[in-house]
């Protein structure tokens, strides 16, 4: 029995994110959902299956973009969303056209 109060906080947020485990981003419609806050892409890797769809939120106070370089683009202006249905191709990198540094990877899969 854990007895400590430190330590049974400690074992209740494990299992309380061990049970989260990768759905944090997946809303119930079949969205997963991505925040863009302090130039950075969170989740930066998601798994997404085909004909779901991406939706990214941007809480930063300036535009940012969604690219895949030689591919497709989505512009997600501040304070705004954006979004991109997963197509079998879309296992790829992409990253911020304005703010280079912010990458992100989606795989899709069946």
């Amino acid at each position: 029995m854990i007895s400590d109060p430190i330590d049974r906080r400690r074992f209740l947020l494990t299992g309380i994110a061990l049970v989260a485990g990768g759905s944090l981003a997946r809303g119930h419609n079949g969205t997963i959902h991505v925040t863009i806050e302090n130039l950075a892409f969170a989740p930066a890797t998601v798994e997404a299956q085909i004909g779901e769809t991406i939706e990214w939120t941007n809480k930063d106070p300036f535009d940012h973009t969604a690219t895949v370089k030689g591919g497709w683009e989505a512009t997600i202006p501040a304070g705004h969303t954006a979004s991109h249905l997963v197509t079998v191709e879309d296992t790829v990198e992409y990253y911020c056209r304005f703010h280079p540094n912010m990458r992100g990877h989606i795989k899709a899969v069946p």
